[in-house]
């Protein structure tokens, strides 16, 4: 009988089992095929210094619906040849404690990748009062995971402008809600990345005016994801990318007029080279049948950060 990701143990599994589970095993060849540097030549220069991973709401339908675990999640990571793996926060089991942490640690260690961050939803467009305490509080619980995690990273939200509020009112109550966290993430070693994530960061001009009531924190910048500015997309990602301490590909883009088109690597990658961008090149992936579409995406970014 053939196995599904549900027969597999969790925790360990062979190539073969893993491959079958997961659908890919006519998918990862895909890698080994697109092993050029073509991008990087016609440049005229090698992109240094960053490595691949992907982020675990790339297989959100799997990991919501329990046919995959964080941990057969990192195995997916090593099949792919990732250096590292992002671990959303969605799909932590209910209830975890600081041994699961541990477990996941030791596992994404033994297997030869690096837990490169992880992703919370938190909402910190709103006032002062007992509602944004609460917002303040999960990310802070958020970093102690993250640190014995030994992940450097996570990725942040703003939040969207409750109505009636000016929009300067609420840039000011995201801002305050980071730096009621910022110190706290220094002393954990855990860098806090705004993602553009639509609401009030749909435009790079409010993100920006967001980082700059901030402030210059040493452990603080921009989670930048490529697909989530909503016009103007390439223009829009060259005025963030000097403040990106995470960089999260999508593999579309918006146009000018607001519709959407297949993203182009090379155009994204001359952007964060102009820019000195170092570190992570995670795809988050959103389209259909992940299972043959991932590898190929991740066979595209290698061919074009290599």
């Amino acid at each position: 009988m053939k196995k599904t990701l549900r027969d597999v143990s969790k925790t360990s599994f062979s190539r073969r089992e893993l491959l079958k589970a997961g659908g890919m095993a006519a998918a990862i060849p895909v890698l080994a095929s697109k092993g050029t540097v073509q991008a990087a030549v016609s440049s005229g220069t090698r992109f240094k210094n960053t490595q691949l991973s992907l982020a675990a709401y790339s297989m959100r339908k799997a990991l919501t619906d329990g046919s995959m675990s964080l941990f057969q999640f990192i195995d997916l990571c090593v099949e792919l040849d990732l250096a590292g793996t992002e671990l959303t926060s969605y799909y932590f089991k209910p209830d975890f404690d600081k041994a699961y942490l541990h477990e996941l640690k030791r596992h994404a260690y033994r297997s030869g990748v690096t837990i490169n961050g992880t992703a919370v939803r938190n909402n910190f467009c709103l006032p002062p009062g007992p509602q944004k305490q609460k917002e303040i509080d999960h990310v802070r619980q958020w970093i102690d995971h993250a640190a014995e995690l030994s992940a450097p990273h996570i990725r942040i939200f703003a939040g969207n402008v409750p109505d009636g509020v000016a929009k300067e009112t609420a840039i000011q109550w995201v801002a305050d809600g980071i730096n009621a966290v910022l110190d706290h993430a220094g002393a954990r070693g855990v860098f806090l990345g705004l993602e553009n994530h639509g609401g009030i960061t749909a435009r790079v001009a409010d993100h920006l005016a967001i980082c700059d009531r901030v402030g210059n924190h040493p452990w603080f910048g921009i989670n930048l994801d490529t697909g989530n500015y909503r016009t103007d997309a390439y223009l829009e990602l060259a005025k963030a990318a000097p403040r990106a301490v995470n960089v999260q590909i999508k593999v579309q883009v918006s146009r000018n007029d607001g519709t959407r088109e297949e993203a182009d690597l090379k155009k994204i990658r001359e952007i964060l080279a102009q820019a000195h961008y170092k570190g992570w090149i995670v795809l988050e992936y959103e389209g259909e049948s992940p299972a043959t579409a991932v590898p190929d995406w991740i066979g595209r970014l290698r061919q074009t950060f290599s």
